[in-house]
This record gives C-alpha cells, structure tokens and sequence, in this order.
C-alpha cells in the first residue's frame, strides 16, 4: 500500500514556508543587531559622561568685612593718608568664626602692613593686586604655635582711596 503524499508535505508547498520561517528569521536577526547596536550607544555614552569631570556646584562663599582702615602712609613732603574698605572671603564658618574672635590682632596686622606703604606704589592695579596678596597672607599666618591659618582664601577691596 502506497501512500499518496499530502498536500503540506509536497516540496512545492514546504517552499513558500521554510521562505517565510527565513524572512522572519531575517528579520528577527537584524533586529536584534539593532537593539545590541543601540545598548552598545547607549552604554557608551553614559560611560562617557560618568567618567568626564562634572561640574562642580559653586558654593556659597563666605565674606566678612573689616572696618574701614585708615592709617597715615610714609611720604617725604605732604602727609598723605590710605582710606580702605577690605572684605575677606573665608574657606568656611569655622575661619569666620576664628578671625572674628582674633579681629583686634588681625585689624593690628592689617594696619601695620598697610602703614609702612609709600603713597606712589598704591597707584596702578597691579600695586593693589599685590597689597592684597601681602593682606591675605599676613591674615593667615597663625595667630599662635596651637592655632591652624585662618583660611582667608581672597582679600577684595571695598574702598581704596589715596590722599
């Protein structure tokens, strides 16, 4: 007895479906390199950004002025006089805390620098640039051997007036 074959097993019908089991194959292959494609993007620019240095959120900054200072200055000739505003910014509460409890001695240091200026080298910029370089390490020498450095990370004049 011989079996006569079936219409879904004839070779001109496994065609047309092993065809559509490829193009969905196919199909199913290039999406996935896709989706690996667009997993490998994605991974490679969020590494990229973590490992960049983000940008730092600027802390609040921490002022405390003196009372303006005015001292005589050394002159040959007419007295002439040094009348200046200075406010001090401070790594933290703590160095604000401190050169408020020490401010006689550190007022003293200031007017003491300050003084010992002629009139003519507090003319240019670069003249008072440098004045405030000389204040704020004057201002962080220790006041004592037991004592760290006040933390005076910028001096900024508030007024500056030569007569």
């Amino acid at each position: 007895m011989a079996t006569s074959p079936t219409p879904a097993t004839t070779p001109a019908a496994a065609a047309p479906a092993r065809t559509s089991k490829m193009l969905i194959g196919a199909v199913l292959a290039i999406s996935l390199c896709a989706l690996a494609v667009a997993a490998y993007a994605m991974t490679r620019t969020q590494g990229s950004e973590s490992s960049e240095p983000k940008a730092a959120v600027a802390e609040k900054p921490i002022f405390l002025n003196l009372e303006p200072i005015t001292v005589n200055l050394q002159t040959e000739g007419r007295p002439r006089f040094l009348h200046v505003g200075i406010s001090l910014k401070v790594r933290d509460e703590k160095s604000k805390s401190q050169i408020s409890e020490f401010m006689p001695e550190l007022r003293s240091r200031t007017l003491m620098l300050l003084s010992n200026r002629q009139s003519d080298s507090l003319q240019t910029t670069d003249d008072k640039s440098r004045l405030a370089g000389e204040i704020q390490a004057e201002l962080n020498r220790p006041l004592n051997d037991s004592l760290p450095p006040q933390g005076v990370t910028g001096v900024s004049f508030t007024a500056f007036v030569v007569q």
